[in-house]
């Protein structure tokens, strides 16, 4: 019997993210030898992992799998796994802080919001929609607040960043729900923008952006195109 090759995609995607998560101790320790106070490389870091962990492990995922149940339990296993480090004390600190459990929200959030937009929507690509916007859109939103203001906050200039890069993405793809919603996923990126700037208690950004822009996608999926 031949071995499903999405078994394959999901063993080296695995391995990927965790290469990501512990070679971002290289910029870290970088960022930190030349006098950056630790918080702000923390907060890097974080985003980079949002991208090149989150984001590209989103991208991947409409592209290898058929089945919604491998990146279900990848989801699992990701928060699991940011969940145990904080619990048992071996805190990967160039990117988690004992002050928050924001990247566990981060696991749960892209495993929620992927696996639950799968199952009722049928459609990969719109699944990994809102995983997209809190991976590449918050993360670039973080990047850009840690660059002109210096320490984490909810400046708008962050958010003026993150609707330039989430929405093209929520018009194109969008565009490949059948049929084509791209207006829907247009509106998505901009509620998932403005919500980014809030947190309401255990309520980060990170769950309000994944629930808003679902929201809006399943809503848009029920009335059908608009334009």
């Amino acid at each position: 019997m031949d071995l499903d090759p999405q078994w394959l995609w999901a063993a080296g995607l695995g391995l990927y993210v965790l290469a990501v998560l512990w070679l971002t101790k290289i910029p870290y320790d970088r960022m930190v030898a030349r006098g950056m106070e630790p918080i702000r490389a923390v907060y890097y870091n974080r985003k980079i992992v949002h991208m090149a962990a989150g984001g590209v492990g989103s991208l991947m995922v409409p592209l290898v799998f058929t089945d919604l149940w491998f990146p279900l339990v990848a989801g699992i296993l990701f928060s699991l796994l940011t969940y145990a480090a904080h619990a048992t004390g071996l805190r990967m600190f160039w990117f988690q802080t004992d002050d928050n459990r924001n990247d566990v929200k981060f696991a749960l959030s892209w495993l929620a919001s992927v696996s639950l937009l799968w199952w009722l929507l049928g459609n990969p690509w719109l699944a990994i929609l809102p995983a997209l916007f809190m991976a590449f859109g918050d993360g670039v939103t973080g990047i850009a607040r840690n660059l002109v203001v210096r320490k984490r906050s909810k400046s708008p200039i962050g958010n003026v960043f993150m609707f330039l890069v989430c929405a093209p993405m929520g018009w194109i793809i969008g565009g490949l729900a059948d049929p084509g919603i791209p207006e829907w996923g247009l509106l998505a990126a901009l509620v998932a923008t403005l919500v980014e700037r809030y947190e309401f208690g255990a309520i980060d950004d990170n769950i309000l952006i994944t629930a808003a822009a679902s929201a809006v996608l399943l809503l848009g999926v029920a009335v059908g195109p608009v334009l």
